[in-house]
């Protein structure tokens, strides 16, 4: 498949390390020598310097016989045009953009993305994305990774596991032994910053990530297994009352639970822009690291606080104060990947990455239409795919154990009809059947081989 990405920033180029990896023609555009540079120089792509909305730009870039243009500048307008000019002069069939104003993406105005109006097929908003976010993290707190899978009947969980864990030193299948009726599989294992798929012989250490799959049913009791108590979120502080802010407090106000809310905001304009829209939210005009502010938002007796300004170290600091302050769960936004080994020593308990959530996401319209999600884990160290077993696939009428995944995959959950089954070897996977699979990445194409299925447009 030939595709154009439009903006070389760290989306883009996770999006073009992604499908210039498994061997699609990738071509990327962007204003900035400096970062086509960067992605030509470390990826096995195509690179043009200019404008993308330009149409030479594009000619330049081979968009007449593009099958899918992607585009994720820092410009919403940019964007729009580049997916406008696509369509009009190219006739490229598939246009994705990341839009950030939150003007574009209200839904009365939805009718301007029309093919006959703005023709952009899917429209990715970084904030929404990041307040989804913010509210999984929310409804598993002891986690530091959440995603549901299944249409809500399974969780991807990432738990960190403490001295005190009661199953500290104990092996996989002897896991399996104990707990033989608990629907949980452990399918991934990060120790001293190495990301791998475990066997069943490896033990759990302290200290180490673990990344497992659950039924939504036994999310409770796979957390008191590892030690975690669950606490419900009653009070939440929000510092940041920007563009992320506003959309994690929005969906705060509007959650079944009845979350009460305090936005601290440093900009005075910003802040008053989100008073008059918040309806049940005290909005505080002043700066997040001030103990003072702090202590007047109610910061110790605060059941979390989600610091979401544009300021990665604003965001790190902040979280630090709130915890010294007494607060029991503190999360950051954290665009820079290199800075995420610091949250354990700092003692910030979870870190939400806009970014990885924006590659997750576009991921997924990506693929062909029998993959149904797709998320990234770490820095593009590993995914897991969710996806409908085909008749062609190689996995289909294999039990488990015959089938020959690579060392680094492991199937987390499968659901059969309407129900999510714990894998195990004498399971037998049937076409129709929906599994999720983890993989690191150099195992993906290996992976999509045995689904029978590929990157590709609808």
């Amino acid at each position: 498949m030939k595709v154009i990405i439009c903006g070389a920033g760290q989306v883009g180029w996770q999006i073009a390390r992604h499908l210039s990896g498994e061997q699609n023609d990738v071509t990327v555009v962007d204003s900035n020598p400096d970062l086509v540079r960067r992605a030509t120089d470390t990826l096995d792509v195509q690179g043009i310097a200019g404008f993308a909305s330009y149409p030479d730009i594009l000619d330049r870039a081979g968009a007449r016989d593009a099958d899918m243009i992607i585009a994720a500048t820092y410009s919403d307008e940019v964007n729009m045009v580049t997916c406008q000019v696509a369509h009009s002069v190219f006739g490229i069939n598939r246009k994705i953009a990341r839009l950030r104003s939150q003007s574009y993406l209200n839904a009365i105005y939805s009718d301007l993305y029309r093919r006959d109006h703005l023709p952009i097929d899917v429209v990715i908003s970084p904030e929404r994305e990041v307040a989804a976010a913010a509210m999984q993290r929310l409804s598993a707190p002891a986690a530091f990774d959440i995603e549901t899978f299944m249409g809500g009947k399974a969780q991807f969980l990432g738990i960190r596991v403490d001295e005190d864990c009661p199953i500290v030193n104990t092996a996989l299948r002897q896991l399996t032994d104990l707990f033989s009726t608990l629907r949980t599989i452990v399918v991934g294992i990060r120790r001293e910053g190495t990301l791998f798929a475990p066997e069943a012989g490896d033990q759990l250490f302290a200290g180490d990530d673990c990344y497992l799959f659950t039924h939504v049913d036994d999310v409770a009791r796979t957390m008191e297994i590892f030690g975690k108590t669950q606490k419900k979120r009653e009070r939440v502080v929000v510092v940041g009352g920007g563009n992320v802010g506003l959309a994690v407090a929005k969906e705060l106000e509007e959650s079944a639970e009845r979350i009460r809310v305090k936005v601290i905001e440093r900009e005075r304009k910003c802040a008053e822009r989100a008073a008059e829209t918040l309806e049940r939210t005290i909005v505080l005009h002043g700066d997040g690291l001030d103990a003072a502010l702090l202590n007047e938002a109610g910061i110790k007796r605060a059941d979390a606080m989600l610091a979401v300004t544009d300021d990665d170290k604003t965001n790190m600091l902040a979280a630090v104060r709130a915890k010294a302050e007494g607060c029991s769960m503190a999360v950051a936004l954290i665009n820079d990947p290199t800075l995420v080994p610091l949250m354990e020593p700092l003692g910030i308990d979870a870190y939400i990455n806009p970014r990885a959530t924006t590659v997750s996401s576009i991921l997924r319209h990506i693929r062909h239409g029998r993959v149904r999600q797709v998320y990234s884990i770490g820095d593009a160290e590993a995914e897991v795919i969710e996806a409908e077993v085909l008749s062609t696939s190689p996995m289909a009428g294999q039990r488990l154990r015959d089938i020959d995944f690579p060392e680094g995959v492991l199937v987390g959950a499968i659901m059969k009809g309407e129900e999510v089954v714990r894998p195990v070897g004498s399971t037998r996977i049937d076409e129709g059947d929906v599994v999720a699979i983890f993989a690191m990445s150099d195992d993906v194409p290996e992976v999509e081989r045995l689904m029978q299925v590929s990157i590709d447009f609808f």
